[in-house]
C-alpha cells in the first residue's frame, strides 16, 4: 500500500499552510471553556472563515486524503478545532452528504459549512447503556409528520445546537437492529427539553433531551423506514474512522511537551518513565500509520470501513495512559485543574465509553475484521 503523497497533495497541504500563518493572528481570544454561546459564536466564526478561503468543504466534499492533510495541518498550527460545529462536520454532515436525497444535502449541508447552523447527537438513551440498538424512542406515523417521544441523554451539543441526529425505534415489533430511523429533528420544536449536564471536568458539552410528542417532517428522514441502523453505521464509521485524526496530531505534541517537562523537573531520571513515553511514542506513532491506512481504504470505499473500530478501540486507551503519564511527570501538581493536561486527564476518562465503549469496539473487531462467531 502506498502511503505517499501526490504532488497535487502536497500543494494543497503547502497552500493551507500559508492561509493558516496568516489567518491565525487575527481570531479573537477564545472564550471559556463554561460559556457555550460564547463557543458557538467563536467556533462557527472560524468554521465561517474557513469557508470563504475554500476549506470548508473537506470533511465530505474531498477525498479522504486532503481530510487528512487538514486535519493533521490545522492541528500542528493550533489552529480552533471543531467544537459545536463537530456533530455536523463530522456525523450528520458527512451521513446527509452520502445517505441524504438531493434535497436533503441541498437544505443542510451548505449552512454547516457555512458555520450557519449547529448539530447535536442524539442516540444514548439513559437505560440502553452501550448497547444502541436497545433504544426505545418511538417515532409514529401522523400524517407527513413522525410523532417523537421518549429521552436522550449525553447528547453532543444540545445546548447550543439548531438540529440533531436522532435515532428513533419506528417498528416497535421489528427485530431491534431493524426497526430504526434516523430524523433530523429542529430542536425548536414544540416538545424539546434540554437539560445541560456537567461533566467530571467542569464543562457541560453535554444534555439530557426529553421528547413529547415531538412533530418531525417525514421529509426529514434520511434513508428508508426502518433501515436507520444501516445509517448509522456510516455515521459511527466516520466517528471512529476519521473523526479522532486532529486529536492524534494533538497527543504526540503534548507527548513532546511531556519530555521537555519531564527533562526541565528531573523526573526524566526516571528510566520508568522515560520507558513510559518511548512506549506512547511508537504507540500514536503506528496510530498514525493506521490512520493512513484507513484512509487510504476509505479512499476506495467512499466511507471508513470496520478498521476505524481498531483505531478507536486503541487510541482511547493510549490517550488515557498519555494522560496518566502527565501525572507522573507533574506529580503533586497533577492535581491543581489550573495546569496544563489536569482537565484534558479527566476528559480523557471518557474516551472508552464516547462513540462507542471499549467493549463494543471489541465485539466488532471480533465479529466483523477475525469473522469470529457472535456470543450467545
Amino acid at each position: 500500500m502506498d502511503l505517499s503523497y501526490t504532488p497535487e497533495e502536497d500543494e494543497f497541504r503547502a497552500r493551507l499552510r500559508e492561509w493558516l500563518a496568516k489567518a491565525l493572528p487575527g481570531l479573537p481570544p477564545k472564550p471559556r471553556p463554561e460559556d457555550w454561546p460564547g463557543r458557538r459564536a467563536y467556533d462557527l466564526g472560524w468554521q465561517r472563515a474557513l469557508y470563504d478561503a475554500g476549506y470548508a468543504d473537506v470533511h465530505w466534499g474531498a477525498s479522504p486524503t486532503v481530510r487528512l492533510i487538514f486535519l493533521e495541518e490545522t492541528e500542528k498550527a493550533g489552529a480552533p478545532y471543531v467544537g459545536a460545529n463537530f456533530v455536523g462536520l463530522l456525523h450528520a454532515g458527512p451521513t446527509i452528504a452520502a445517505e441524504g436525497t438531493e434535497e436533503q444535502r441541498a437544505r443542510w449541508l451548505a449552512p454547516i459549512l457555512r458555520g450557519d447552523e449547529v448539530w447535536c447527537q442524539g442516540f444514548s438513551e439513559p437505560g440502553a447503556g452501550s448497547d444502541l440498538a436497545a433504544l426505545r424512542t418511538r417515532a409514529w406515523r401522523d400524517g407527513d409528520d413522525y410523532v417523537v417521544s421518549g429521552s436522550k441523554i449525553w447528547t453532543s451539543h444540545a445546548e447550543v445546537a439548531d438540529w440533531c441526529e436522532l435515532l428513533v425505534r419506528t417498528d416497535p415489533g421489528a427485530p431491534r437492529h431493524r426497526g430504526i430511523s434516523w430524523l433530523a429533528m429542529p430542536m425548536t420544536a414544540p416538545g424539546v427539553t434540554v437539560r445541560p449536564l456537567r461533566t467530571l471536568a467542569g464543562s457541560a458539552e453535554f444534555a439530557e433531551v426529553f421528547l413529547d410528542e415531538v412533530r418531525v417532517p417525514a421529509s426529514h428522514r434520511v434513508g428508508a423506514e426502518n433501515d436507520g441502523w444501516r445509517v448509522t453505521m456510516v455515521t459511527l464509521s466516520f466517528e471512529r474512522g476519521t473523526a479522532f485524526v486532529g486529536e492524534v496530531v494533538a497527543c504526540r505534541r503534548v507527548l513532546v511537551d511531556l519530555a521537555r517537562a519531564a527533562r526541565a523537573n528531573g523526573t526524566w531520571d526516571d528510566p520508568e518513565l522515560r520507558h513510559r513515553l518511548g512506549r506512547l511514542n511508537a504507540e500514536f506513532r503506528a496510530l498514525w500509520r493506521l490512520t493512513q491506512w484507513n484512509v487510504s481504504e476509505a479512499e476506495g470505499r467512499g466511507v471508513p470501513g470496520v478498521g476505524g473500530s481498531v483505531f478507536k478501540l486503541r487510541y482511547s486507551h493510549v490517550r488515557q495512559e498519555l494522560y496518566d503519564a502527565a501525572a507522573a511527570v507533574l506529580g503533586p501538581d497533577a492535581l491543581d485543574l489550573d495546569r496544563p493536561w489536569v482537565l484534558d486527564r479527566l476528559s480523557s476518562l471518557s474516551y472508552t465509553i464516547a462513540a462507542g465503549t471499549s467493549q463494543i469496539q471489541r465485539n466488532i473487531v471480533a465479529e466483523r475484521i477475525l469473522g469470529l462467531p457472535k456470543g450467545r
